[in-house]
């Protein structure tokens, strides 16, 4: 088994995979010829070392990943058929941005502290964060059983389960084929659903500690404590890479497993061939199988829009 993590996420059509020395992405052209985007992956803790500190790593990786993964899906989506006049600029992907995030805001955090302030006085702490909790991950549930039901988020989801099925193949040391992956799960422990699911239980025991307040003055440290829920899920995240058998964190873990059956579909061979060709074009990467791939991809990896056909 092998001792490098890779991870990565779905895309429109594709996959992204990333491991230390960089990232790949595969995606299948409306043709069904595959092509690539093969680029490095610089983080900022390597030119900062104190952002790699325990808590402030978390928070700085949750923003990498955020906008690498907003990057990565416009990539995809321009190799899917989207027109130029459909193509966004940066102004308009700022302001689509903003306004997701100012809606996630108000959903999330606006909407469960206002709802919970009412139940406060026959509650107390405990409860009203209770409320607040159950509340953000009903609300969660219904929003992705909601876009679960899109025709183009179900495909998604497909290549969600892909990307797991083949990290959990190559963990697994089998011949990355498309029929020996479709054999493995599609749940892994290491999935970004399962640390939404934790920064979500971790808001219900922190702001039990906050004593009453104004919702609005409630609404605020929530916002300002969001970087140390962040960092402070990510730690937990990291749990089974270095405690897989312990019973606890096998606990902490399930009810993010148990989300993953939402958020990823079975895929067929064909988007499972994606994964594979994601996951043997990331730099770095190289199996007797895939050596030809492996040094087409250390040509192009300083290329940032790096496109092999």
């Amino acid at each position: 088994m092998s001792k490098i993590n890779y991870g990565g996420q779905a895309v429109i059509e594709g996959v992204m995979m990333a491991g230390p020395q960089g990232k790949a992405i595969a995606c299948r052209k409306e043709d069904g010829e595959i092509v690539y985007k093969i680029g490095e992956r610089k983080l900022m803790r390597e030119k900062h070392p104190i952002l790699g500190w325990p808590i402030i790593r978390g928070f700085i990786s949750f923003c990498e990943s955020m906008i690498s993964g907003i990057q990565d899906l416009t990539w995809s989506a321009a190799q899917c058929g989207e027109s130029e006049e459909e193509k966004l600029t940066f102004k308009e992907m700022l302001l689509a941005i903003l306004s997701a995030a100012a809606l996630v805001i108000l959903i999330f955090v606006v909407l469960p502290v206002f709802v919970a302030n009412f139940a406060y006085v026959y509650v107390g702490d405990f409860g009203r964060s209770l409320i607040e909790g159950l509340l953000r991950v009903g609300l969660f549930l219904g929003y992705v059983a909601i876009i679960s039901k899109m025709k183009d988020i179900q495909r998604v989801f497909a290549y969600h389960g892909a990307e797991h099925k083949t990290i959990n193949a190559f963990e697994a040391g089998v011949e990355l084929t498309p029929e020996n992956v479709a054999q493995y799960s599609r749940i892994h422990t290491r999935c970004g659903t399962s640390f939404i699911i934790m920064a979500m239980f971790l808001m219900i025991i922190i702001f039990t500690f906050v004593g009453q307040t104004t919702p609005l003055l409630r609404i605020l440290i929530k916002l300002a404590c969001m970087p140390v829920v962040a960092g402070l899920a990510y730690e937990l995240f990291r749990l089974p890479l270095k405690f897989p058998n312990n019973p606890l964190v096998i606990a902490l873990v399930k009810p993010g497993l148990a989300m993953q059956k939402l958020t990823t579909n079975e895929p067929d061979l064909a988007q499972i061939e994606v994964a594979i060709a994601a996951l043997t074009a990331v730099p770095g990467f190289a199996t007797a199988e895939d050596k030809n791939k492996a040094t087409a991809v250390k040509v192009c990896k300083n290329t940032s829009n790096a496109v092999l056909h």
